[in-house]
């Protein structure tokens, strides 16, 4: 079939033509069942509203405090700024730069360019960099990780709400309504915004001719599906630019590598305090699995038990679920294929929360902050968690899952490598 409007599956590579679908539809793989598209029942007018919404709120958010904390006469006022600025002041540059680029920098650039690439598709006049922008917010996208602030917010306050009286500030309001749209506005990404310029004309269609020949491979950046010269190659998109690789190039051994360092580094990460805790009375260190118990002793059972999973729970998770996508890769059947492929989007869904803990400490530092009553400060083990957390989601990304499928074509040479399947 020539020319028809093509789109590849990212996790088995599968094409599939690309049809309209009523709004508030998804079109799924046929082969893996992973959501090719969706087909938003918010119109742009309304997509543009949202994100010029949320950058209103993220100044909200920032600006405000997001608590008003009192002890013995004594009051301070905790922002995320404030709590950042407060960790680099402590010594801790890298904790404060790396929460820094995931609570602040990284979203904030999201919506901008969000704004920016909506603005421009409705105006159908497309700036000469808007490919560059949208490699930019293909990047930024996984990083950005305002919900798991909001969450640690939540918990830094009820750690305190047995020692101090707490006023709730504009900011944590803010941030409530933040995470959800952010939330919202995460399926608003690159490859959907390619999709609305090619429906408005104003770039080059994903079409190809099913008949030519050579590899075939989707840009990760745009989603453009072309022909490549060679499957042992990378060529550039002939539409946005960045470089395009059959699969990706050694996924094995990048996996490995990253899952075993994250492995070394998740045992300082565990055993060194995440943070220390001055008081007039006393100075101790907690590690991660004190954080757990302080909570429960507190009586919130059930923030000690989120705080568990996101901390414990998901970070073993990832390390033993990406361990066995890379030992038991060989096909098996196209069902448990596709447990495989639910397996790694379960990876993708979960990897960011782990940093829940680190971001608990970053705004400890600033809500706890009464020299010589008490004091929060960052130890060690917040950074090496830190450094876990961004490891085993760099090895998520580095995982192709389109390899497993591979192994069927290589098996049985009578299934054809790519087949054009109407998504429905």
């Amino acid at each position: 079939m020539a020319d028809s409007l093509v789109v590849a599956c990212r996790h088995c590579a599968t094409l599939h033509q690309r049809v309209p679908i009523e709004p508030g539809a998804v079109a799924t793989c046929r082969r893996c069942s992973y959501a090719l598209f969706r087909n938003s029942a918010v119109s742009p007018d309304g997509w543009i509203a949202l994100t010029a919404s949320a950058i209103i709120i993220f100044a909200i958010a920032n600006y405000f405090p997001i608590a008003r904390l009192n002890i013995q006469g004594l009051s301070i006022q905790a922002s995320l700024p404030g709590a950042l600025y407060l960790t680099w002041q402590q010594g801790h540059q890298t904790l404060a730069v790396m929460t820094g680029l995931f609570s602040f920098w990284l979203p904030l650039m999201q919506l901008f360019i969000l704004l920016w690439a909506l603005m421009a598709i409705r105006a159908r006049r497309l700036p000469a960099d808007f490919h560059y922008g949208m490699r930019l917010l293909h990047w930024v996208e996984p990083w950005s990780m305002v919900p798991v602030l909001m969450l640690g917010i939540l918990v830094a306050l009820v750690k305190f709400s047995g020692f101090a009286t707490i006023e709730p500030g504009p900011a944590i309001w803010a941030f409530g309504v933040l995470a959800f749209l952010i939330t919202a506005l995460s399926r608003l990404n690159a490859h959907r915004l390619w999709r609305h310029a090619e429906d408005a004309g104003l770039v080059a269609n994903a079409s190809m001719d099913s008949s030519a020949g050579g590899p075939v491979a989707s840009c990760e950046s745009c989603g453009f599906v072309q022909s490549l010269a060679s499957s042992a190659k990378s060529d550039p998109c002939k539409r946005c630019g960045a470089r395009i690789h059959f699969r990706k190039p050694d996924p094995f051994s990048r996996v490995w590598a990253l899952v075993i360092a994250a492995a070394i580094i998740y045992i300082p990460a565990n055993v060194l305090p995440i943070m220390r805790v001055r008081t007039a009375t006393s100075d101790g260190a907690h590690t991660i699995l004190g954080g757990v118990l302080e909570l429960w002793r507190l009586g919130s059972w059930d923030l000690a038990l989120i705080v568990f999973i996101a901390s414990v729970v998901v970070p073993m998770t990832k390390l033993l679920a990406l361990s066995v996508l890379m030992v038991k890769h060989h096909w098996r059947g196209s069902e448990v294929q596709r447990q495989r492929t639910r397996l790694y989007e379960l990876i993708e869904f979960i990897g960011q929360w782990s940093m829940l803990d680190v971001f608990v400490v970053i705004l400890m530092t600033a809500m706890a902050n009464f020299p010589g009553i008490s004091q929060v400060i960052a130890g060690p083990g917040a950074a090496s968690f830190g450094v876990v957390v961004i490891l085993t989601m760099l090895a998520t990304l580095s995982y192709d899952p389109r390899c497993g499928w591979d192994e069927r074509m290589e098996r049985n040479s009578k299934v054809p490598e790519y087949r054009l399947k109407r998504s429905a």
